[in-house]
């Protein structure tokens, strides 16, 4: 079953890919059920399967007796947003207040929530997750109300190191620590290598809880331009690096671009900053939600030296309240264990259980294969609507996985006076100035792809785009 389905993914995969890159053009006939069954070597209903997974992400379309045409994607034909051009000067100035108005109205259900970046319960087996709680219970000794060793849950960092092996890496258990959430292993991994007046680079946009993270501490941010399919401009990043004490990037799908670093870009970071000896702390909580074939490769499959802080949790992909999160710290890892003794000193311990088991059991994997499907196909009913509705000269991004679909407005319109028009109607979306400490993005926003689509939600996203066009 899972090697039909794998074939059966691939195939649509790459269909799916020639005509997002114009290999395959609008209204170009595909080769019959029939012909690309012999093809392949599948079956016809497999053949079928194909077609229908390209229907439903909107690509092809099909003609009674005449067969499977790709579609006219509209959304193509709108640009990309500019790459970003931060100043190279560090700064620790946050917009708090408008940070802390949006994050505001999280749990809201009065509001149709754009703006918070985290899947709907509706797409997450939530039934599965409550079983895996009683089960955890009832197996731990105490019922799992001792604490945890200190490095975590041996099931859950035996499972996570595992799954590594999907994108390279040579990541042990015993290399693991859990954390309570990624947030969590971001903290201490920037308490463990920075001091107060230290300077953190990030790319720019970046995720506002970052931000807020680094101001806390008392560091500068350095913002690194970035483009919105690569990721960070290298050469950019080569110039600041006398300046810069620890870098912190999203390669895999950062939040708010969506984008995934190329391979060579993450090998050619990690030489350079291990060469210079300055840390790099890779967040990769998106890894798993990609479009495309396959997993791809983290910062740390090219690390060598342990100078990657690795990331991760399964906060975007299974359950955000659960916050399991974990940090493989490399040659910091005593630094990171005394932080997480001071400040937490264990995890939840059924939790961790539960999410192990769930990892343990095939369970995760096959929730993922449905997920990335429903959010691939989101992704396109988002960018069809705001092609079709949102105002003259709009830009979207083009993310590769994730949840987060970037808007470029027109530079006459304001995002933070949009969100507060917006909210009166029961809508909230993320203004792009919440994802920078510079004066930057002020006519881009947020979506948060990860909520159900449905008429309701296609009438406010057309709402939205009405208001947009007001202004």
């Amino acid at each position: 079953m899972v090697k039909k389905d794998f074939i059966y993914n691939e195939i649509a995969g790459n269909i799916a890919n020639k005509i997002k890159t114009g290999v395959l053009k609008a209204g170009e006939r595909l080769p019959s059920v029939r012909i690309l069954s012999k093809e392949h070597g599948i079956s016809i209903n497999t053949a079928k399967r194909v077609f229908i997974e390209l229907e439903a992400l909107s690509l092809v379309q099909s003609k009674p007796q005449s067969g499977y045409f790709v579609s006219p994607l509209n959304y193509l034909k709108l640009s990309l947003p500019e790459a970003s051009k931060p100043l190279p000067v560090a700064n620790n100035i946050e917009p708090n207040e408008l940070i802390s108005g949006v994050y505001a109205t999280m749990g809201r259900n009065d509001l149709t929530l754009f703006s918070i970046g985290v899947p709907s319960g509706n797409l997450l087996p939530l039934a599965k997750l409550k079983k895996e709680i009683m089960l955890a219970t009832r197996e731990l000794k105490e019922g799992g109300t001792e604490y945890e060793p200190l490095q975590g849950n041996e099931k859950l960092r035996r499972m996570i190191a595992t799954r590594s092996l999907a994108w390279e890496g040579t990541v042990k258990e015993s290399d693991l620590i859990t954390t309570n959430g990624c947030m969590n292993a971001l903290a201490l991994c920037l308490m463990a290598l920075t001091k107060p007046g230290d300077t953190l680079a990030l790319e720019s946009p970046c995720y506002p809880g970052i931000l807020q993270l680094a101001v806390s501490l008392g560091l500068n941010v350095l913002e690194i331009a970035t483009h919105p399919v690569s990721g960070i401009d290298i050469d950019a990043l080569k110039k600041l690096l006398p300046k810069i004490d620890v870098c912190l990037l999203v390669p895999n799908f950062n939040t708010p671009l969506g984008y995934c670093m190329p391979d060579e870009s993450k090998k050619e970071v990690v030489a350079l900053l291990s060469k210079y000896n300055i840390p790099l702390i890779e967040d990769d909580t998106y890894g798993d939600i990609y479009f495309d074939a396959e997993r791809p490769k983290c910062c740390k499959s090219f690390d060598t030296d342990g100078n990657v802080l690795w990331c991760g949790s399964v906060s975007k992909t299974l359950a955000p309240g659960y916050r399991v999160g974990w940090v493989a710290p490399g040659k910091y890892k005593d630094q990171i264990l005394k932080l997480k003794l001071v400040h937490s000193l264990s995890s939840n311990s059924v939790i961790n259980e539960a999410v192990g088991n769930f990892l343990m059991t095939g369970r995760y994997e096959n929730h993922l294969r449905h997920f990335r499907k429903r959010l691939q196909e989101n992704y396109q009913h988002f960018a069809l609507t705001i092609a079709e509705h949102f105002p003259q000269g709009t830009k979207i991004s083009r993310p590769q996985g994730g949840l987060a679909l970037w808007v470029e407005l027109p530079k006459e319109i304001d995002t933070t006076e949009l969100y507060n028009y917006a909210l009166k109607r029961h809508i909230s979306i993320a203004p792009g100035r919440m994802f920078t400490l510079q004066k930057q993005f002020q006519n881009c926003m947020r979506l948060c792809i990860g909520l159900p689509w449905t008429d309701d939600l296609g009438r406010k996203l057309k709402q939205l785009g009405n208001l947009a066009k007001v202004m």
